[in-house]
């Protein structure tokens, strides 16, 4: 009796010793398993350089550490200036990483049209686990009926018709910028933020551009706190996007609760207009004298009529997917073209020239002005190629074997790139650290054209590029015809950068103006 009792003291006293050693012996199996995998189903890839690793976690711990610090691209970016064009991270399974333009366009053209490569597990699982299922986290068929929806209202003969109301909306700046100048400074990234969300707001869901109409289809439109919302959002895809779980968003943390917050609060933003819609499709027993004529015009009511496949959960979450990609990408562009005008005399006052010239003879901003303005949509071109705002927000994995540039890349891989390395590449864009927008003028290139790919390449090129080069043409015309402006702090604006989803300017951009005379 009292010998049993022994053991069992005995093996409760040893349990929990039983215990550690079972859970490390399985982590060392599943590592070591990990390990053998690795070794040889990517074993193509070793043969590339590659960041110091880990012993245990390869290069998982500099990834999170540049995720928290808002500085993924620029670590993307580093170790495409250390290691080359072309090298590979290990983050349990391996991150090719591209940096040659055209390697980059090549590799996501034909990549997709053959099947070859396709929106990576990871970044769809980030793209979805915003709010539902969207097109930007779809593949196939899924991907192309979204597509073939919304490609209508974002062509270029469509945002033709919208040139009157995105002048509009550039004007408010216009006239806020006066009522400060002269000598107080602006911030301007969040000038161009509340442009850029009122106009897609304008367009997706019919609220008016002007700030002092009133939207009665659903809550009136805050800009500072949507753009927090949108910017938890945003920061929570990209941690998901580099690897956090889906899971941790239940944990109590600071970051799951504000992410929670910041989703409701968009739904409830969102969720009237979109009932609203669907009531019109659905031809109820709306009062559509109610009804204002700019909301039945908006692209919300229209893909809702006319695509019967989208419901209300999927048509919230691509109302939230349009805002967050029509408000941050234009504006940071912006805010980076203005820095560059101002540390660039010589361009500044040809671009003022130009929108001079076209003002005068075609009588300010209208369809005719913006196709003489080829000089200011260069300029908008060359910014980007320095300050790719999406840049390594991005990925692919690779559905089978396949060869870039002559290297095997093993059936799992993920494909990256880094934007900002690219639009650096020397061999491709001589003087490559000067601003020169006439690169993008010149006849030569004619035949053929230098690499635009920050707003990607293929069937998958981006829904809003039209847009967002009309509005910032628009935009950046109107602040050359009526101010000269200098960077308060200097080039410590452009070269301070930190990453959210997008690369942005971490002092808001200062500036002080001038109005001209």
């Amino acid at each position: 009796m009292f010998q049993k009792i022994a053991a069992q003291i005995a093996f409760s006293d040893s349990f929990p010793y039983l215990v550690t050693v079972l859970g490390v012996t399985s982590i060392a199996v599943i590592q070591g398993l990990n390990w053998w995998k690795q070794k040889n189903t990517y074993k193509s890839l070793h043969s590339l350089p590659s960041p110091k690793k880990h012993w245990l976690l390869g290069n998982i711990p500099q990834v999170l550490a540049a995720v928290k610090q808002k500085k993924y691209f620029q670590l993307l970016f580093d170790w495409s200036q250390q290691l080359g064009p072309m090298y590979v991270y290990w983050t349990g399974h391996p991150v090719l990483v591209l940096s040659k333009p055209k390697v980059i366009e090549d590799t996501i053209v034909n990549g997709m049209r053959d099947g070859s490569l396709v929106r990576s597990f990871q970044a769809r699982l980030a793209w979805n686990d915003l709010a539902g299922p969207i097109l930007l986290g779809q593949n196939g068929t899924e991907w192309q009926w979204r597509r073939k929806a919304w490609n209508p209202e974002f062509s270029s003969n469509s945002l033709s018709r919208y040139v009157e109301m995105i002048s509009k909306a550039c004007s408010q700046v216009i006239e806020t910028l006066k009522e400060t100048a002269p000598p107080k400074e602006v911030q301007v990234d969040p000038l161009f933020v509340e442009l850029t969300m009122r106009v897609i707001c304008c367009l997706v869901l019919g609220i008016p551009v002007d700030k002092k109409s009133k939207s009665h289809e659903g809550p009136p439109l805050e800009v500072l706190k949507m753009y927090e919302a949108m910017s938890i959002v945003g920061y929570r895809f990209l941690r998901l996007a580099t690897g956090e779980k889906r899971w941790m968003k239940y944990l109590p943390t600071k970051n799951s609760r504000n992410y929670w917050a910041a989703r409701r609060y968009l739904e409830e933003f969102i969720t009237p207009r979109v009932d609203l819609a669907l009531q019109i499709r659905e031809q109820s027993k709306t009062d559509l004298s109610q009804v204002s004529p700019l909301f039945l015009e908006s692209m919300l009511v229209k893909i809702a009529t006319e695509e019967p496949k989208y419901n209300r959960e999927s048509l919230i979450a691509e109302v939230i997917e349009l805002l967050i990609a029509g408000t941050d990408t234009t504006a940071h562009t912006l805010s980076f073209a203005v820095a560059e005008l101002t540390l660039n005399q010589r361009v500044f006052q040809q671009a003022q020239a130009v929108v001079n010239q076209a003002w005068e003879s075609r009588g300010g901003i209208n369809t005719e002005t913006l196709r003489e303005l080829a000089y200011v949509r260069a300029i908008i071109k060359e910014t980007l190629r320095l300050y790719s705002v999406a840049s390594g927000s991005t990925s692919l994995e690779a559905q089978r074997d396949i060869v870039i540039e002559g290297q095997v890349v093993p059936r799992g891989t993920t494909v990256s790139w880094s934007m900002l390395a690219a639009g650096r590449d020397p061999s491709v864009y001589p003087q490559s650290e000067e601003f020169l927008p006439e690169r993008w003028l010149e006849k030569s290139t004619e035949s053929s054209p230098l690499p635009m790919i920050d707003f990607g390449s293929g069937y998958h090129r981006c829904l809003g590029e039209h847009l967002s080069m009309q509005e910032a043409t628009v935009m950046l015309a109107m602040l050359l015809r009526y101010f000269d402006w200098e960077l308060v702090n200097g080039r410590s604006s452009v070269e301070n950068l930190q990453q959210n989803l997008l690369i942005y300017p971490s002092d808001g951009m200062p500036i002080r103006f001038r109005l001209r005379k």
